[in-house]
């Protein structure tokens, strides 16, 4: 990144790893379909098998519980079913779970209709209500099928971290499935599918510094799967058909064994974090950082201004030459309340500014930020002139 320009933007795309881009090329210069026996065919299916054992280390899960999808929204949409098979036996799920202030690809529903579904509150930390989630898996009729709760372990905007052990096991207590949305914490703080009590997490490969194009669902096992959404010729064990995108799969397993190394070795310090909110608090006091005294992710800081909208603020910080965003990237560049400031409680509208980075990210980075901070919250406050009279 230029000097004149900070990228503090990472939970909405991390720039491509080298390796990553490596692994692309090369799987791009091989000429067999993974489901091919002759040697080819066998090349490729080596490279595809590869990346599986390097996506389910990730989160210690097993190589053979790896499906790999075109990105996290697809994976979310193959999951959220009422319809799901325990061999090949049906099993029905009658309603969703969804904390309120999970990402859009989750309270969308997936193939759940919009009267099957069950919004869990959180608080004003952004931490799901496990007293309401209790009362609605008590009250759940089971006579219908069973629950099924898809909860996220850190959210997207403000890094909040969930406590998925406790929700899965409530989940397990009450007979259900869990569903956990790990993609903003995959590569930045260490996971394991068992400790999670998830039956299923979701992945995406850009988030973590692979291609864009590639996400995983990741089993605890194969005994109970989610019938596919995309079916035909039977490929990753017929849960999702279709030839596998094997120059993003192979980028994905590149990014994501980088990603466990890093973590692994403590590569996610808050202490970047930590400078940043000091200084947002030393240049403008009034400034809301959200979910500030629990636990998050080491890399996010969701803070909002009195008098500020955030969308204003983004375009300022922009032009001075800084890459974050207002809220969530995921509506195709709209900007607007953000759903999980409102169910927070923080129902002005004003939105927030997330700052997201990385281990590369830099002091002058930094700097850089905080300088343009200090340019933005002086114009704010610059004493404004008087009215005119009325005539």
């Amino acid at each position: 990144m230029a000097r004149n320009r900070a990228y503090l933007d990472y939970n909405a795309s991390a720039p491509l790893v080298p390796a990553a881009r490596d692994a692309v090329v090369h799987a791009l210069m091989q000429i067999g379909n993974p489901s091919s026996v002759h040697l080819e065919g066998r090349a490729t299916k080596a490279i595809l098998e590869a990346a599986r054992r390097d996506v389910a280390a990730l989160v210690n899960a097993k190589p053979d519980y790896v499906v790999f999808t075109s990105g996290a929204t697809e994976a979310a949409s193959t999951l959220l079913t009422p319809n799901y098979v325990m061999g090949r036996a049906p099993m029905r799920m009658s309603r969703l779970y969804a904390g309120a202030s999970e990402h859009p690809c989750i309270l969308a529903g997936g193939q759940f209709s919009p009267e099957q579904i069950d919004k869990v509150p959180v608080d004003g930390n952004g931490l799901l209500d496990l007293e309401r989630l209790r009362a609605l898996l008590t009250a759940h009729d089971r006579s219908q099928g069973l629950p099924l709760v898809a909860v996220q372990a850190a959210n997207n905007e403000t890094g909040v971290l969930q406590p998925v052990e406790k929700i899965g096991a409530l989940v397990k207590e009450f007979g259900g499935l869990f569903v956990v949305d790990a993609v903003q914490a995959a590569g930045r703080i260490p996971l394991d599918i068992a400790i999670c009590s998830a039956d299923y997490l979701i992945l995406s490969s850009h988030k973590i510094g692979g291609p864009k194009g590639v996400g995983a669902i990741i089993a605890v096992s194969d005994l109970v799967m989610p019938k596919a959404l995309v079916r035909g010729g039977g490929q990753e064990k017929g849960h999702r058909a279709g030839t596998e995108a094997l120059p993003v799969i192979a980028g994905f397993g590149a990014a994501a064994r980088l990603a466990r190394e890093c973590v692994s070795s403590g590569g996610w310090p808050a202490r970047t974090r930590e400078t940043i909110e000091h200084g947002i608090h030393a240049i403008a006091p009034d400034a809301i950082i959200y979910g500030e005294t629990v636990e998050r992710l080491p890399n996010t800081t969701m803070f909002s201004m009195a008098e500020m909208k955030a969308e204003t603020v983004q375009i300022a910080f922009d032009l001075a030459g800084i890459a974050l965003s207002a809220g969530s990237a995921c509506s195709s560049g709209k900007v607007g309340p953000s759903h999980v400031l409102a169910a927070m409680g923080y129902g002005d509208g004003m939105g927030g500014l997330r700052i997201s980075t990385a281990p590369e990210t830099s002091e002058e980075d930094i700097a850089l930020f905080l300088d343009a901070l200090k340019n933005i919250v002086a114009r704010r406050d610059r004493p404004k002139p008087p009215a005119a009279d009325a005539a």
